[in-house]
């Protein structure tokens, strides 16, 4: 059964520990897109120079190049050496997938998606095996329930996770519409309406809206008769 977990990692013992030695006020978010044969890292907080100063300093680093950047932040693509302890590649190797990372302080929030519970233990214990103290933060299935709770059926729930795997909420967007609903094997029309209503799903539970306010009466003529 799919299951998601929340794992906080100490940055020590990790690619990145001297990086945060360096420059403390670091924050680094992940890129969704895993960039040429490194990570596309966002790095933000000190000014370019000190993260780049930083970046070169640091010896498990293998090397970096910067793919974009912004007024206070910048896009890296940060390829770790090999014998060091990669966040990353250690979930992919269980059979694992990152939806999300970030960090600072000096510590790793991931969120994973794994097939099996097995394989967050099994991750877990790599960890620990190299010296890293994992913490599982939350850890669920993704259950029909999951779905129930947030307003969504099953078909928008699938939905919103291609739409996220695929990037289409990427900014720019990594797919279009179009591509997605061929994906989805169904029509644009179909696509954008089952979109429309997994948004509405999810910001009337997030929000806690009532029927009552998701459905207002008609606005009253502002003409006088």
């Amino acid at each position: 059964m799919t299951s998601i977990a929340d794992i906080e990692l100490p940055a020590e013992g990790t690619g990145l520990a001297e990086l945060f030695e360096a420059v403390p006020s670091l924050t680094c978010e992940m890129e969704r897109v895993i960039a040429s044969s490194g990570h596309g890292l966002w790095l933000s907080g000190p000014s370019r120079e000190e993260v780049e100063g930083a970046l070169s300093e640091v010896s498990a680093i293998s090397g970096y190049s910067l793919i974009n950047g912004e007024d206070d932040r910048w896009l890296y693509d940060i390829e770790f050496d090999p014998d060091t302890v990669d966040p990353f590649e250690a979930v992919l190797e269980e059979n694992g997938t990152v939806l999300s990372a970030s960090a600072s302080n000096g510590t790793w929030l991931l969120s994973i998606r794994v097939v099996e519970r097995e394989h967050v233990s099994s991750l877990y214990d790599r960890f620990v095996d190299h010296d890293v103290s994992p913490t599982i933060v939350r850890l669920y299935d993704l259950e029909e329930e999951t779905h129930s709770q947030c307003g969504l059926t099953a078909r928008q729930y699938e939905t919103l996770v291609a739409a996220i795997d695929h990037g289409y909420f990427e900014i720019p967007r990594e797919v279009s519409m179009q591509e997605l609903s061929d994906e989805l094997d169904i029509s644009h029309q179909a696509l954008s309406e089952r979109l429309r209503r997994a948004y509405r799903a999810l910001v009337t539970s997030e929000l806690n809206v009532t029927e009552e306010e998701a459905n207002p009466p008609p606005m009253a003529s502002m003409n006088s008769d």
